[in-house]
């Protein structure tokens, strides 16, 4: 599938502060893959989720609600530029080969320290790999999981793109997932998994001991003290 990408780079410098304001807008010869989304400093300031047809600006629960009104029909027109665009420049340039990076060594980590029984979010990222998205498919003890979800895929300063998923567990001693990472870079039919198994860690024996070792060495020094008493009273 090949994919026009038209990138806007604005950087903005004052005394102190120096950000990086990016806007990536994206479509495709089917219209099925689509994306429009500005990012400030690395993070995701705004999106489209042309899916639910409006704007996902992600926010903290603190701060007052930032919205832009008519971002989502600016972008439903702009990817009307985008198909057009794509045309000229796909016949222009049919001759030059499509280039493909494929995604680095994944990374599986869990978002909370793993309590057993507690809630708990497992995250897979992706990186390295181009042009973008790359997709997803998880199990658990080797059965297949479809309740997760999947990140846009954020351009980086190297020209690839990186991208999260995430699935909700509870941990349970001993249970075994893997998240697998498919992209046309790699062999046909091949994908990049890992295997991440729940170990939780049993209660610690350290201050049992540390308090057992107390206790002892408090009975040994009264034992010692009771017996030079005596011995101080016997020889008056």
């Amino acid at each position: 599938m090949e994919l026009f990408v038209l990138l806007t780079l604005l950087l903005h410098v004052s005394a102190d502060v120096f950000h990086e304001d990016l806007s990536i807008k994206a479509c495709s010869h089917s219209g099925s893959d689509k994306e429009d989304v500005y990012i400030l400093d690395g993070e995701d300031l705004c999106h489209i989720d042309f899916d639910r047809k409006e704007a996902v600006c992600p926010q903290p629960d603190f701060v007052d609600r930032v919205t832009y009104a008519g971002y989502y029909e600016q972008a439903v027109g702009e990817q009307a530029i985008c198909q057009n665009n794509l045309q000229v420049f796909g016949n222009a340039l049919k001759d030059l080969p499509l280039r493909l990076d494929p995604p680095a060594v994944p990374l599986v980590y869990p978002r909370d320290k793993l309590v057993q029984g507690e809630q708990n979010t497992l995250v897979y990222q992706a990186s390295g790999f181009y042009p973008a998205p790359v997709r997803f498919s998880w199990t658990k003890d080797q059965q297949n999981v479809s309740q997760t979800q999947d990140s846009q895929a954020f351009l980086q300063s190297d020209g690839t793109f990186v991208q999260f998923s995430r699935l909700d567990l509870v941990p349970e001693q001993g249970q075994v997932y893997s998240c697998s990472v498919h992209h046309p870079a790699l062999p046909p039919g091949s994908s990049k998994t890992r295997f991440w198994t729940v170990e939780l860690q049993g209660p610690s024996l350290g201050p049992s001991v540390f308090c057992a070792v107390g206790l002892t060495l408090g009975l040994v020094g009264v034992a010692v003290g009771t017996f030079f008493l005596v011995k101080g009273n016997e020889c008056r």
